[in-house]
């Protein structure tokens, strides 16, 4: 993430972006050693509600969650019933989530999003979206759209947490509408918009809860 806020470790001394030696974002390093060092700004430490209220009315759905990190909204499925698989490239993530995880451990994968396979088609019913597009460096964004096509069967939906809005650097790298439109309209079509109330600090006043239906 950006430079702001700094972070304490488990030193207790802070830690800010400028402190790490990785700084390709593209790169499971990179996610590593922030996760080694605590610094997790984008950390929700929780579910929010739309999220929430959401997979409650999808509930028969099986869902996808791409760069999960500690996997908070892979756990409350899970505990719920819901058919979840949780992946992400980082080493350090993946450890991280399988432990908070406990019992449910095994929903999490170590994966990269760009090559996964799911066991079984049709694929997932719902694909959610927390954190992940804005953690990609911007040459990804095309790769992002058409592999979420790709994964999704008809019918299926792309839903979450965007950050939109332009940023002069990153991550987190934020996205204007126009070009969000532009990424994915051609093969989904928009369903639900709406206002987001419990973003983190470094998300206010940015995020909006998006969900995307794919064409049939």
């Amino acid at each position: 993430m950006n430079d702001k806020p700094a972070l304490p470790h488990q030193s207790g001394q802070a830690v800010s972006a400028s402190d790490f030696v990785t700084r390709d974002p593209d790169l499971p390093a990179f996610w590593d050693e922030r996760f080694e060092r605590g610094f997790m700004p984008w950390d929700q430490a929780g579910v929010q509600i739309a999220f929430k209220a959401f997979a409650a009315r999808h509930a028969q759905a099986s869902v996808l969650i791409p760069g999960c990190g500690n996997a908070w909204e892979a756990l409350w499925l899970a505990q719920q019933g819901i058919a979840v698989r949780a992946i992400d490239f980082s080493t350090q993530a993946v450890e991280a989530a399988r432990l908070q995880l406990g019992r449910y451990a095994s929903v999490v994968e170590q994966a990269d999003f760009f090559t996964w396979q799911p066991l079984a088609a049709p694929g997932p019913g719902w694909i959610y979206e927390r954190a992940f597009l804005c953690a990609l460096p911007l040459a990804r964004r095309r790769d992002y759209a058409a592999r979420m096509a790709a994964l999704l069967p008809p019918g299926g939906l792309l839903a979450g947490f965007f950050y939109l809005g332009a940023t002069p650097k990153g991550p987190p790298f934020g996205i204007e509408r126009d070009e969000l439109d532009a990424l994915l309209l051609p093969a989904f079509e928009l369903l639900e918009d709406e206002p987001v109330t419990d973003s983190l600090p470094v998300f206010a006043g940015r995020e909006r809860w998006l969900t995307w239906g794919r064409r049939l």
